[in-house]
């Protein structure tokens, strides 16, 4: 065997192949479809994982709930159980968002620099879009920070469950136990109510906070803005 010679099949020039697509611009255009697809069964893929932690989270909450206010005897830390259920779920779906949005944004780097300039040629949103898409596809990164992905879920979903759940503690060590002081209905073993409620509301202002804080978005390719459009209209 000649020296740095190898028998590995990969030396026939293999790895030059889909560099030729690069120069044959019909090659390209045959090719792309079948990344867009992939991209888009991704996404999906990935929007579905999320979905369906929601949808836990929304049927935990919605038992706890029947649960609590089945009778005056349920106790009222159950609610708090479900503060945690949902923090947890929610932190399944930060990561879930992101990986979604990681895909979604291949999808509309595509679309934006494609399909849009193929039916109105007035030139690519990103001039060099094929160097960043071949640079993510080596590289993959996260397009959006945990934080920034950590508020869109609160905004969107999780702020509304949370505030479900924390109304039901207020109304269950209220107006539900009327023979005990609220005090009396909140504590925990070891734990005065004065001080579980105290715990409750800094967890909520923090919820709050993260939901409204202020975060530059990189999320990629959701509707937004306040502008509608015209083309449905008769």
């Amino acid at each position: 065997m000649d020296e740095g010679h190898s028998d590995s099949p990969l030396d026939r020039g293999d790895e030059e192949i889909a560099a030729e697509i690069a120069g044959d611009t019909d090659a390209l255009l045959a090719a792309l479809p079948h990344f867009y697809r992939g991209e888009v069964s991704q996404a999906n893929s990935a929007q579905n994982r999320i979905d369906r932690t929601t949808t836990w989270a929304i049927t935990l909450i919605a038992a706890l709930l029947s649960v609590v206010f089945a009778g005056p005897a349920a106790p009222a830390y159950l609610l708090l159980i479900g503060v945690g259920a949902l923090a947890a779920f929610l932190s399944y779906e930060v990561r879930r968002y992101r990986f979604y949005d990681l895909h979604r944004s291949r999808v509309r780097l595509v679309q934006e620099n494609v399909f849009a300039n193929a039916l109105s040629p007035e030139g690519a949103e990103h001039a060099d879009w094929r160097e960043e898409l071949s640079r993510d596809l080596r590289y993959p990164t996260f397009k959006v920070s945990a934080l920034e992905a950590l508020s869109r879920r609160l905004r969107r979903t999780y702020g509304l469950l949370f505030a479900v759940v924390g109304a039901a503690w207020v109304a269950k060590v209220t107006l539900f136990t009327p023979e005990n002081r609220w005090t009396e209905a909140a504590e925990l073993p070891g734990v005065p109510g004065a001080v579980v409620a105290g715990a409750l509301a800094v967890c909520y202002i923090a919820v709050l906070a993260l939901a409204v804080w202020p975060i530059d978005r990189r999320a990629k390719g959701e509707v937004h803005g306040e502008r509608v459009g015209e083309w449905k209209d008769e």
